[in-house]
């Protein structure tokens, strides 16, 4: 059975993520365990809240050169809601920018909507090409909860990034694939069985 960790640095919604990926076929423990996490098949980088915080919880955990690593030798890495906005290079909220990983280009800033926080079910526009969405129902619906979103798609296109997107006032991204990094601002793990069908094409990629 495929091994992921779910990585605990003290933010995220970690037992509705461990609960999902388990439904989805997946051995999976919940840990702040760097050496289980370098080692693990998948690692799941979740994050709910203000991306400064998560940055903060990873950095007091040490957990960002173990993602970065895993990135750089091909070993897969999901990040999920703010887990997938810390993977850029920096966030902006309430006028204070913030650091990231630095592993996608582009930031994080946000989302020119009159209606905030973007809270509830969305479609989305995932490119042929996609591995993570590749069988989703064409009306296949999301659940999202989020202000701040990354809006730069074309640096990442040009960084070989397979984009999808969504739209709440503003077209945003909403998935991105770059060899072996993926990530969704969505929760899939609350969204019911096209969240189901994302994890069990994820877990089919370790």
């Amino acid at each position: 059975m495929t091994r992921v960790v779910v990585l605990d640095y003290g933010s995220g919604n970690l037992r509705s993520a461990e609960r999902a990926l388990q439904r989805a076929g997946a051995d999976v423990t919940v840990t702040d365990d760097l050496a289980a996490a370098a080692a693990a098949d998948g690692l799941v980088v979740p994050g709910v809240g203000a991306f400064a915080a998560c940055m903060a919880g990873i950095e007091a955990l040490g957990a960002g050169p173990v993602i970065a690593d895993r990135v750089a030798a091909g070993r897969p890495v999901l990040g999920i809601c703010v887990g997938m906005q810390v993977l850029f290079s920096h966030g902006e909220e309430h006028g204070v920018v913030t650091r990231g990983l630095g592993l996608l280009p582009g930031g994080v800033t946000r989302l020119a909507a009159t209606r905030l926080p973007h809270m509830g079910w969305n479609t989305l526009r995932p490119p042929a090409d996609s591995t993570l969405f590749a069988g989703l129902p064409e009306e296949g619906r999301f659940y999202f909860v989020h202000s701040y979103a990354v809006a730069d798609v074309a640096a990442l296109t040009a960084a070989g990034a397979v984009v999808t997107t969504s739209h709440h006032g503003q077209d945003f991204v909403a998935a991105v694939e770059r060899g072996a990094l993926s990530a969704a601002q969505f929760h899939p793990e609350k969204s019911a069985d096209t969240g189901a069908l994302l994890l069990r094409n994820w877990l089919a990629t370790l």
